[in-house]
């Protein structure tokens, strides 16, 4: 079943009241791409139940969850650049590509598109953001109307590396609780290269470094604020689970670090924005010469340890390490079920490969409970059949995408 020509649907059976997934989750129940990697075309219609793709490595799995993940703030779970993603036809790459999605939820329905396409005034091709066919203010827009985060097994090392990965994992879970974060961490981010910039040329405008500190330091202040009570949350909801040692996951302690956060949690917000107002000024010598802004929001770092063991996650097993960031994703999607009344879209590359037959268990039952729609990879569809009947699988193949059948390939 060729994807340029055809529609494929889900064949998955709707399930009772009483089944587990059967709450209207916000989930995609349309998927179309244009020249996106490894797909000319492709229209995938699917139910709210989760999405299990299975086939042999190199065949476009993944490809699909980094089409879902541009409906998400950001630059995508591979993070690459708008001109890699365009798919190639005899060594030449498109000119566009697009995704396109429908999204439905107890509140009925909208359509999220972006991609990337040719700039009107010349230049580098730009990425285009819509909301129901109409052009949007911007990627931040998407966390408006849709929650999602991701586990790929690049993220297998999360907690061995800088903190600017862990920084965008946290920020992709405050997505769902404060939409307005990632505006905020835009603007922030505007600003510091536009102050960056000035101490660059070394141009002395004085009242134009101060209105980029202002920039930074309000919205740097509300993004510390918005982070820190995400982890606060996730913190204390974790903590209250049941510590049973057999527990299929482990559970995390979290915590932010950050010279920012401490002022938050020593006065109230104001003071901490007068206080950063002061210390970029002051630092205008020393950032021009390291060429960056070294204090701010952008420094700051998520903490995790594992509970039970009190031991910090870097040093914990490989093994260990993956279970503690599946366990705060679960966390995560429970508590933002409770706030929001639907748990985030959940894309999960691999994620099962590497887990034992209890916990690939444990995961089906956590994501079912929780009614939110997971669209997990593998290579063997044996690694799903804790699902059961409540899941709609595919097949994936070079150039192909169909409901699966058979055995397991």
């Amino acid at each position: 079943m060729k994807l340029d020509d055809t529609t494929i649907t889900g064949l998955a059976h709707t399930p009772s009241p009483d089944e587990p997934g059967a709450r209207l989750a916000t989930h995609v129940s349309r998927l179309d791409l244009t020249n996106f990697r490894s797909y000319p075309a492709l229209r995938l219609d699917v139910g709210p139940q989760p999405v299990l793709l299975t086939g042999i490595n190199g065949v476009g799995k993944t490809n699909l969850l980094e089409a879902l993940s541009f409906l998400a703030p950001g630059r995508g779970l591979r993070r690459a650049a708008l001109p890699d993603i365009a798919r190639l036809h005899d060594g030449t790459a498109a000119a566009s590509w697009a995704v396109a999605a429908r999204i439905d939820g107890r509140d009925g329905s909208v359509s999220l598109g972006t991609g990337m396409e040719a700039n009107p005034n010349g230049g580098p091709a730009r990425r285009a953001v819509r909301i129901d066919g109409e052009p949007a203010r911007g990627q931040a827009t998407f966390a408006e109307r849709v929650s999602m985060i991701w586990l790929t097994p690049d993220m297998d090392r999360l907690f061995m590396e800088g903190g600017s990965a862990r920084r965008r994992f946290l920020d992709r879970m405050v997505y769902g609780f404060d939409p307005e974060h990632a505006r905020r961490i835009a603007v922030y981010e505007q600003a510091m290269r536009g102050r960056q910039k000035l101490l660059r040329d070394g141009s002395g405008d004085g009242a134009w470094l101060a209105s980029e500190e202002e920039t930074m330091a309000t919205n740097g202040i509300a993004i510390a604020a918005a982070r820190r009570e995400v982890v606060l949350r996730l913190d204390t909801a974790i903590a209250a689970e049941d510590g049973l040692a057999d527990r299929p996951f482990p559970r995390a302690a979290l915590a932010l670090e950050g010279e920012v956060e401490d002022w938050l949690a020593e006065g109230p917000a104001l003071e901490a924005e007068d206080r950063l107002r002061d210390v970029l000024a002051a630092a205008r010598s020393r950032d021009a010469d390291a060429g960056r802004a070294l204090r701010g929001p952008h420094r700051s770092d998520l903490a995790v340890r594992h509970r039970d063991k009190d031991m910090a996650a870097a040093l914990c097993s490989t093994g260990e390490q993956k279970a503690l960031l599946i366990a705060i994703i679960l966390a995560h999607a429970r508590l933002l079920g409770l706030a929001r009344g639907a748990a985030p879209i959940l894309l999960l590359d691999e994620v099962a490969a590497h887990l034992d037959q209890e916990r690939r268990a444990a995961l089906a039952e956590r994501i079912l409970s929780l009614g939110a729609q997971a669209w997990l990879t593998g290579t063997d569809r044996r690694l799903f059949e804790a699902f059961g009947e409540n899941a709609q699988s595919f097949d994936v193949s070079a150039g192909a995408v169909s409901p699966a059948t058979g055995d397991s390939p």
